[in-house]
């Protein structure tokens, strides 16, 4: 007879085997291809790799686009180069440019002093311009720019307003230029520079776009310019508003000579373009019977 612990080894051993047996036979049951992880979300496990993402997340707005940074002012050019003339944009497309001059000369200003003239700033086109939504482009005089600080201020807040030069104190640059007083040719270039200066301190839409006094110019003028590194603008529409009696005739100079990519010239200087803001909106009406749309003077020249 057997001792009785041999026959606790004996059934131990069985025990073992079955074990083994039971814990090595092949599931009937397949593993999962993917681990529920929440109810709402199934990940997938590392051996299945998925063909879509797990899950897709809340749909979110997408981000504003970044306004692209302003590399160049507008009509900047290399310096040193005589700088080009222009009068008009590329004649494609439905884009034309309101520019509006605001002169100001030393015997102008002398009229204001002396009470003889109420005011050379025309509110009224800024009223108009603002209540409509009209993109411009104003060529101020440095002495202007002085004059009514508050109402450069005002035009340079304006997204829809580009600020350019034309000239301190609106001399000619050549001789016999509609009676304008002559400026020295030693001073063509710093006058000029200066004007830049005293606009440019008053930030908004600045550019290096530049107007003769008359448009008056000729190759020594623009000589003077090259340091400068500017565009020259004439333009193509001459509304003849200064001085102007009524507002019909100034109308009709627009009306019948604007084509797509015009620069269109009026002025803001009130007591000497008297009636250039009761001819303004029926301008804005012609212009959009014709499908011509404003723009800063930026955007015509550079419309392709």
């Amino acid at each position: 007879m057997k001792p009785a612990w041999a026959a606790f080894v004996s059934v131990a051993a069985v025990l073992a085997v079955v074990a083994l047996l039971v814990t090595t036979w092949p599931s009937t049951t397949p593993t999962p291809r993917f681990v529920a992880t929440s109810p709402e979300v199934v990940a997938p496990t590392s051996d299945v790799p998925p063909s879509t993402p797990p899950h897709t997340p809340l749909a979110t707005s997408s981000p504003s686009p970044r306004v692209p940074e302003r590399t160049s002012v507008p009509g900047a050019t290399r310096r040193g180069n005589r700088p080009p003339v222009v009068n008009s944009g590329p004649r494609t497309g439905n884009l034309v440019a309101l520019t509006f001059d605001a002169d100001l000369t030393v015997s102008m200003r002398e009229s204001l002093d002396s009470g003889r003239v109420k005011s050379y700033a025309n509110l009224r086109i800024l009223d108009q311009l603002e209540r409509d939504r009209v993109p411009a482009t104003f060529f101020l005089t440095g002495m202007w720019v002085e004059q009514y600080p508050q109402v450069t201020r005002r035009i340079a807040r304006n997204d829809r307003f580009e600020l350019a030069n034309h000239t301190y104190g609106h001399e000619s640059f050549v001789d016999n230029c509609y009676g304008l007083p002559r400026i020295p040719r030693s001073k063509m270039t710093s006058d000029v520079d200066k004007t830049f200066d005293i606009i440019g301190r008053y930030g908004g839409r600045q550019t290096r776009f530049f107007r003769f006094p008359g448009l008056c110019h000729d190759r020594a003028a623009l000589d003077a310019l090259a340091p400068l590194g500017v565009t020259v603008v004439d333009g193509d529409v001459v509304s003849g508003d200064p001085f102007a009696k009524r507002w019909q005739p100034i109308v009709k100079a627009v009306l019948t000579n604007v084509r797509p990519g015009s620069v269109i010239i009026l002025h803001v200087t009130e007591a000497n373009a008297a009636m250039t803001d009761d001819a303004l909106p029926h301008i804005l009406a012609g212009l959009k019977e014709r499908g011509l749309q404003p723009a800063m003077l930026s955007e015509v020249l550079a419309a392709r």
